[in-house]
């Protein structure tokens, strides 16, 4: 049969995986299990040295009264006998109140405060996930240099291109393609029109002038 004198014993001398000491302040002992009432490490609150136990925990934002017997000590998986409590706060308090009735003052009153907290905590996450909050993105920064040397690349072609057809429309203004590939130079007669028709105008201004002078010498100049 299970002695709780005994368990506290080894767990208050010896040593204990729940347990944590803080070195800061007044140097209190807390008690990480799940199921401790109060989260501190003393002989009332501790799970593991009471055979009669109770407290209430919140899983997937519903609160549940645990309850371990010592009818139940034999049987580790189906030590806590779990209740689901009501939503609404009032029937709760009345759900805890009928199931712990002849159960110890200092367990009724911690599983009470304790589901005052858990109510209080589902009431602000439910009020914090009605909010439009900003989402958090991390950037990689791998991607963003990839990113940003293609973007380099692609521009300096860019450049390259543009450069590259500047000159052919230049040569093309010249005439120097006139006799050659005429057939593929249909998209670019809208750009070469207006020059030829400049150089037309250049060549007629240019005309030879014919002067004939007194001693029967005909010399030509151009017309300016």
């Amino acid at each position: 049969m299970q002695s709780d004198e005994v368990v506290w014993q080894i767990i208050n001398q010896g040593h204990c995986s729940y347990k944590m000491k803080t070195t800061m302040g007044l140097g209190e002992t807390f008690c990480r299990n799940k199921y401790s009432v109060t989260g501190l490490c003393n002989r009332q609150s501790c799970p593991l040295a009471n055979s009669k136990y109770a407290t209430v925990v919140e899983e997937a934002g519903t609160a549940y009264l645990c309850m371990k017997t010592v009818e139940r000590a034999h049987t580790p998986s189906k030590m806590w006998h779990r209740v689901p409590l009501e939503k609404n706060y009032a029937k709760a308090l009345k759900q805890v109140d009928g199931m712990l009735t002849h159960w110890s003052k200092f367990l009724v009153h911690k599983s009470k405060q304790r589901l005052t907290k858990i109510t209080q905590f589902l009431m602000r996450t439910r009020k914090l996930l009605k909010e439009k909050r900003p989402k958090i993105v991390t950037m990689p920064a791998k991607q963003i240099k990839r990113e940003a040397r293609r973007e380099s690349k692609a521009h300096v072609a860019a450049q390259l291109e543009n450069s590259i057809e500047k000159e052919l429309l230049e040569r093309l203004k010249a005439g120097t393609y006139d006799n050659h590939h005429s057939h593929n130079l249909g998209k670019y007669e809208g750009l070469i029109a207006p020059a030829k028709a400049e150089s037309k105008k250049k060549a007629q201004k240019r005309q030879h002038v014919e002067i004939e002078y007194e001693d029967g010498t005909v010399a030509k100049r151009l017309a300016k």
